[in-house]
């Protein structure tokens, strides 16, 4: 998980390229990273254009799934799948998944200690 945390150092959030391998795009989203993957020559006209034009910018909209730059030059849509989406909108690593279950784990463990089982309420 080096790969995106030191990207995540540097101030990224959001990384464009025509594709990742797998254990880095699976540590990007564990990480709160997102990373796009768009067809090759959409991303070396994004990158042409930053070259050519210093105040140049991109903008990502994950709500949307929409890539787009002021002047409508460029306008694509990403895919990303919908539970992906849901953790990054919300800001959630696997411990926020847990929690986001938090009554109903008080609700078994709190079960399981009145009925002998291995966990006692605290």
């Amino acid at each position: 998980e080096h790969a995106p945390w030191a990207l995540l150092d540097f101030g990224l959030r959001c990384i464009i390229a025509p594709s990742f391998a797998d254990i880095f795009s699976n540590n990007c989203f564990q990480n709160g990273l997102l990373p796009v993957a768009l067809p090759e020559g959409d991303v070396k006209a994004i990158i042409a254009k930053a070259q050519n034009v210093p105040s140049y910018k991109v903008f990502v909209d994950l709500k949307e799934q929409h890539v787009y730059d002021e002047n409508g030059g460029i306008d694509l849509h990403f895919e990303i799948e919908p539970f992906r989406r849901h953790c990054l909108l919300n800001g959630l690593d696997d411990i926020g998944l847990t929690l986001e279950h938090e009554e109903k784990i008080a609700v078994f463990e709190q079960h399981r200690s009145v009925h002998g089982g291995v966990l006692t309420k605290r």
